[in-house]
């Protein structure tokens, strides 16, 4: 036997019968000593066989009481313990594991007790961790909320107290409380829009279609807000043709929206937004899109995806928009079962991917 192996062995706790044959054949060769000495000092009166009996009696009386006595009194309260732990753990309507007393159950309890111990500090962990983005959350939807909520209470109440008499402040105020309610009503679609995608219960309507061909639709939808700011919409060297894809195609539209979106609001002005579609193997196509504006600070860039996180807080919600686009995005690529990231460079600009299904 290896010197591995031995120590395996010798690490182990013994069954509960082990235990009670080691204790038996311990009173049993003290008996037999005794009963050795007893017979060299009666000068041989008893007979060997005699001797032999009494000790494979004692040894088998000594084995019973101790296995009863272990199981009633030690691993009776052991077997407790290691069935409440592992029923804990095991689904309802499972059957109860069986406790054997050929195994060793010290050890399994030891093991069982160890194992649950760290499930519990992980669910702890995790609890932890739901806290503090559920605090984060609510108050970042209540900051979201506040601002443009104020400001429409603002402009309504400088209209009341002006009596409508000034037309000087009349139509730009009611312009710009239009704008902050168009806010909120961005705010609350988004917000349903996530818990749509988080529900057990959301479709995904999947066929075959044209990647490319969407992306020129949102080119075109979107050609009036690029040309405010000068951006040029076109498609990479080797991209401007058809790639056929297995995805929901409203939910992917959203998706190219909401990056397109991005990369014109805060790219740079006289800049350039491009789109490529690249065949990573045989079963999935990459997308990408890219901006030449303003680039992320590496540190932001795991966090981007999370719901209202924003790299400039003051300029992004200057520019509009719900906090929320990313997280969708998010939602969406996740929901195809599919991956999305984000690599950038500042003052070089970034680039969104995300992979999809071929058809």
């Amino acid at each position: 036997m290896s010197k591995k192996r031995f120590n395996v062995l010798a690490e182990k706790n013994p069954t509960p019968r082990q235990l009670g044959i080691y204790m038996a054949a311990f009173l049993a060769v003290v008996m037999l000593i005794a009963m050795s000495f007893l017979f060299l000092i009666s000068g041989g009166e008893l007979e060997w066989w005699h001797i032999g009996l009494m000790t494979v009696l004692i040894f088998g009386t000594a084995y019973g009481i101790n296995i009863v006595a272990l199981e009633r009194f030690i691993y009776r309260r052991v077997k407790l313990i290691y069935k409440t732990i592992h029923n804990m753990k095991t689904p309802k309507g499972a059957k109860a594991k069986k406790m054997n007393m050929g195994r060793h159950l010290i050890d399994e309890v030891e093991e069982e007790v160890t194992n649950w111990a760290k499930e519990r500090d992980k669910e702890i962990e995790n609890l932890k961790k739901l806290e503090a983005y559920r605090r984060d959350f609510l108050g970042n939807v209540s900051h979201e909320l506040k601002t443009p909520i104020f400001n429409v209470q603002g402009y309504i109440e400088t209209l009341i107290e002006s009596k409508l008499e000034d037309e000087t402040i009349n139509l730009p105020y009611l312009v710009r409380a239009a704008k902050n309610v168009e806010r909120l009503s961005t705010i609350t679609q988004d917000l349903d829009m996530i818990a749509q995608l988080e529900s057990e219960d959301l479709h995904l309507d999947v066929q075959r279609f044209d990647i490319h061909e969407l992306a020129m639709e949102i080119f075109d939808e979107m050609s009036i807000t690029a040309l405010e700011r000068h951006i040029q919409f076109s498609f990479k060297q080797g991209c401007d043709k058809s790639f056929h894809v297995k995805a929901d195609r409203e939910r992917i539209r959203q998706v190219f929206v909401n990056l397109i979106t991005n990369s014109v609001k805060y790219g740079k002005v006289n800049g350039n937004t491009k789109v490529g579609f690249y065949e990573m193997d045989d079963k999935h196509l990459l997308i990408e899109i890219s901006d030449d504006g303003y680039g992320i600070e590496e540190k932001h860039l795991p966090r981007l995806f999370e719901r209202f996180y924003r790299v400039d807080k003051s300029r992004s919600r200057e520019q509009g928009g719900s906090g929320l686009g990313l997280a969708i995005v998010k939602h969406i690529i996740e929901a195809h079962k599919q991956t999305v990231t984000v690599r950038s460079t500042l003052n070089v600009g970034s680039t969104f991917g995300f992979t999809l299904e071929k058809a």
